[in-house]
């Protein structure tokens, strides 16, 4: 349709329309295509002279034209009914078109390509059928493109290798099949997301996926019906995507090159043919494996020699002996070199060989012995720890225990030392107590309950007591008896991150520069994966928040409560008014009305759910992007289709991200002087919003979360 076609079309319909400019005439066309929309074009008023004051609609000055021009449709979630209007694309200096999440129907009309400015489409969440437009990709700025939950069908089309702009592809959730074409993605430079999960794709993942240099995020091929094996040129993407394959019908093994080493078993599931690491079915031995390739005529060439040339059984025994005395002498050898190596005394304890209440040693040292606890080796000191709390089944019920050997006190040493509050909850109060050496320690004091379960709390602390990292607080002693149970660990100096984040005045420390915020993150991320990898029960936290990070006098995190969800359950939590502290430490009543954790995962909000180390990725998600935003789950602005399934806060940052706006409307505002680091600060927010997908599958595990992260800044 012509403009001069047009205005006398929309002039029939709207005819108090003489003065309304040309863009404002194309607009009143998606008025009139939509069944009802009373509330949302309210004040679509056709007398007007600019739709630039419209509801939905944002205008720019453009160089060369007298007035401004709409640049901008977002209509998002508004249940609109209704079909595209192809007169959209008279809109000449349009940028954005966002009408997801509402019902519209029908194909994309090819004339809302004529619209050559633009260069976000995001369609998704309607009723849309029809192939994929191969005119589409005549938008020569297309850099984001959504099409996901639809009912688009039909073969990709070769065209799509014009898009070479495109930034993320979205396509999943429709009904798009055959092969996924070859021949289109290595123009695609700046391609950061791919989703075509969902689908009915078939035929195998072709090879030059592999050259994406830009991805980011998941690349995600799930639920299609996609087969052959995985193409080892994957692991050419990225280390910091994420593989999401699941239920497909991929066979062979999985390869062990580049990003591969970074996936979890649930990339693959779905898979019943597939084998190999992280997969828990090994593949067949190479040799059975090409035997059973090469067909009857090898079969027979076998029989052959064996007729010719057989063994006899005495031989094939002698044979075998010497074989497992081959095995045996390497694995005396490992054995030495491994006792030689310990009694070298060079092992780096995740403990740390600082003595209780000291610094701990210098990053350096630090980040060494992170890297060995994430590998699981164990020092000498944590081994002779193990072996003595061992023991500790035969101890009488009731009294002080000393977890830590290094760490020693009396129990009349702790009735006689000054306590202060710190801070109190469900999982029981917390005191800050000095020793008579001048030692701070943390004193938590939980319910009088469980007193029949003694040896099932006395092994539930002494699993939380050996966990050693230096991002973890140390747990060193815990008192037991009828009437009062403690847990003594180590006092961290300077709060927690909510308080640094927030201030006792509202405002952020002024010491949370950029830098400060990453080592934060970074070491906290240390510790969570620790906690999730190596740790001896493999701990899920259950309550990651920023009170939940301490901080030393440097700023590194420390991750505490962990496990006390499990002892809370055993004891309770409403501490006793009398018992053994009853006057050495201030009573508190802790049966406090507890705030709503917005910090949880989306399934961590029903009942009776079990925790899972999903949980932790989604609400670490949520502690980075109160770092990146300075912003809190409760505090950040509501939007206009909130959810109680979803804080604010991720929803927010979202749809900031979705309609492109300024990373200054996002960003903590201390943080916009440090002008250098805008590409670490978009990094974070890449990891941040992949921590807190609402699919719990699509997650990173937080070993990935944590690699991501040190990568960042380094």
């Amino acid at each position: 349709m012509t403009p001069s076609t047009l205005l006398y079309f929309l002039l029939l319909i709207f005819p108090s329309a003489l003065s309304l400019s040309s863009d404002g005439l194309a607009l009143l066309s998606l008025k009139s295509a939509v069944d009802g929309g009373a509330v949302t074009f309210s004040d679509w008023n056709d007398g007007d002279t600019t739709p630039c004051r419209w509801s939905g609609i944002a205008c720019s000055s453009i160089s060369g034209e007298p007035e401004p021009r709409v640049v901008g449709i977002a209509l998002a979630g508004k249940s609109l009914r209704g079909y595209i209007p192809s007169e959209l694309g008279t809109l000449r200096y349009l940028r954005r078109l966002n009408l997801h999440d509402n019902e519209f129907y029908g194909v994309v009309p090819v004339q809302l390509f004529n619209a050559t400015a633009l260069h976000s489409l995001y369609l998704h969440r309607n009723n849309l059928s029809g192939p994929f437009p191969p005119s589409l990709c005549t938008l020569r700025r297309l850099e984001n493109l959504d099409f996901s939950q639809n009912s688009f069908s039909g073969h990709l089309p070769p065209e799509l290798k014009d898009c070479k702009q495109l930034q993320r592809l979205i396509l999943a959730r429709n009904n798009f099949s055959g092969d996924i074409p070859a021949n289109v993605w290595s123009g695609m430079d700046e391609l950061v997301q791919l989703d075509l999960s969902d689908n009915q794709f078939e035929g195998p993942i072709p090879d030059e996926l592999g050259d994406l240099s830009s991805l980011s995020g998941t690349l995600n091929l799930s639920f299609n019906h996609l087969s052959g094996k995985v193409p080892a040129l994957l692991g050419k993407l990225p280390a910091t995507v994420s593989f999401d394959l699941r239920n497909n019908n991929l066979t062979g093994e999985i390869p062990q090159t580049g990003s591969f080493s970074n996936q979890g078993p649930t990339a693959f599931l779905g898979n019943p043919n597939l084998c190999g690491f992280p997969l828990r079915k090994s593949c067949n031995g190479s040799d059975s494996g090409r035997g059973s390739q090469e067909g009857p005529d090898a079969a027979a060439h076998a029989g052959t020699f064996h007729s010719e040339k057989g063994l006899s059984p005495g031989l094939i025994i002698l044979i075998s002996a010497a074989d497992a005395a081959g095995v045996a002498l390497i694995g005396l050898v490992i054995v030495y070199v491994y006792w030689k190596r310990k009694d070298d005394g060079n092992a780096c304890s995740c403990a740390g060989k600082s003595k209780f209440g000291g610094s701990g040693g210098g990053e350096e040292k630090m980040n060494l012995c992170a890297l060995q606890c994430m590998n699981g080796v164990k020092s000498d000191e944590e081994e002779e720890e193990e072996e003595e709390e061992a023991g500790e089944g035969g101890r009488v019920e009731g009294g002080l225990v000393n977890i830590d050997k290094g760490f020693r006190f009396e129990l009349d040493e702790l009735l006689r030392a000054s306590a202060y509050v710190l801070g109190k909850s469900g999982l029981g109060i917390v005191y800050k107590v000095v020793l008579a050496n001048g030692v701070p320690v943390a004193v938590r004091r939980l319910g009088e309950g469980g007193d029949q379960r003694y040896k099932e709390f006395a092994a539930e602390v002494h699993a939380i007591g050996k966990v050693r990292h230096p991002n973890i607080v140390r747990l060193r002693a815990y008192y037991w008896a009828h009437d009062e149970k403690l847990l003594i660990s180590d006092f961290i100096s300077n709060g927690n991150l909510a308080q640094a984040l927030r201030g006792r005045s509202g405002q952020p420390s002024p010491n949370l520069s950029w830098s400060t915020r990453l080592r934060i993150a970074k070491g906290a991320a240390r510790g969570m994966s620790y906690l999730h990898e190596c740790s001896p029960r493999k701990f899920v936290h259950g309550d990651i928040k920023p009170s939940n990070i301490l901080l030393d006098n440097d700023y590194q995190p420390y991750i505490s409560d962990f496990g006390l969800n499990r002892l809370i359950s055993i004891t309770g939590n409403t501490p006793s008014t009398g018992g053994l502290m009853g006057g050495a430490l201030p009573y508190m009543n802790s049966s406090q009305k507890e705030k709503t954790n917005n910090y949880k995962a989306p399934e961590a909000r029903f009942p009776s759910s079990r925790p899972t180390q999903k949980w932790d990725v989604y609400s670490f998600g949520i502690v980075l992007l109160e770092l990146l935003t300075g912003r809190t789950p409760e505090s950040s602005p509501t939007t206009s289709t909130s959810s109680v399934e979803v804080p604010d806060l991720v929803r927010w940052v979202r749809k900031g991200f979705e309609q492109e706006s300024p990373l200054s409307e996002m960003v903590d505002p201390s943080l916009l002087q440090e002008v250098r680091v805008k590409k670490e600060v978009l990094a974070v927010f890449h990891v941040a919003l992949a921590c807190t997908e609402g699919d719990p599958e699509v997650r990173p595990r937080m070993k990935t979360v944590s690699e991501n992260l040190e990568r960042i800044g380094s």
